[in-house]
């Protein structure tokens, strides 16, 4: 999708955000992945999905808290991972056709990239992080509890995941959270991240996955087998 229609189709989901602008340019640099950006020159959206996951975290947690008054810590945790997933962008961010308008490079293009659930995620956070900087944060609030947070099965948070069960081990036994640090290597339609876990200075897990977010599951359950093992 190229020029005059691409500009309708922003317009249209920036009306779905519930804004209006005719100065589409920020916004539309969520969309470019970064194998489009290293064939054309480009800018990719890396830095607005850092800043979108940030905000998403942040307007996610802010709504769980006034929701869910009973819940504790553990179970805001959970829910929380739940929403924020890339199973739980992609998903949503597939029904608001992102995929129709993410730009990716040829080699990404000709491995289904456009559908990929990593990518739809990471494209998910930066139109977030897009509107948030072009409208401010009520907008992106607002777009991501009307568009996302009501549409995600609320009832998957009940089953906690490995990331999840292992900050609150660690928080438990240790005072101190889980530190990830990733590298990713390969070809971007072929990319593997791999991630490693340290609790209290010590290195626990290892895990490979094709996003950061798989990467750092595979990681922490490891870590988890390596603790439940020593006890």
């Amino acid at each position: 999708m190229a020029g005059e229609a691409r500009r309708r189709r922003l317009r249209a989901l920036l009306e779905i955000a519930g804004v209006a602008s005719e100065e589409l340019e920020d916004i539309d640099a969520a969309f470019i992945h970064e194998s489009a950006a290293r064939e054309a020159g480009l800018t990719s959206n890396e830095r607005l999905e850092f800043l979108g996951d940030a905000v998403l975290g942040t307007i996610v947690a802010n709504w769980l808290y006034a929701n869910y008054p009973a819940d504790r810590e553990g179970m805001l945790a959970k829910r929380k991972a739940a929403l924020v997933s890339d199973r739980a962008l992609a998903a949503n961010a597939k029904r608001l056709g992102f995929g129709e308008l993410v730009l990716v490079g040829a080699g990404e293009r000709a491995h289904g990239g456009t559908e990929r659930a990593s990518t739809l995620a990471d494209v998910f956070e930066a139109f977030i992080a897009a509107l948030y900087r072009r409208f401010g944060m009520p907008a992106a609030q607002s777009f991501v509890e009307r568009e996302h947070i009501a549409y995600v099965d609320h009832a998957r948070a009940d089953v906690a995941d490995a990331k999840t069960q292992l900050q609150e081990l660690s928080q438990e036994r240790f005072a101190c959270t889980p530190l990830y640090t990733e590298e990713a290597e390969g070809p971007a339609h072929e990319r593997v991240f791999t991630a490693t876990v340290s609790v209290a200075g010590e290195r626990l897990g290892t895990g490979s996955g094709p996003s950061k977010k798989s990467a750092h599951q595979n990681a922490a359950a490891q870590a988890l087998q390596t603790l439940q093992a020593r006890t």
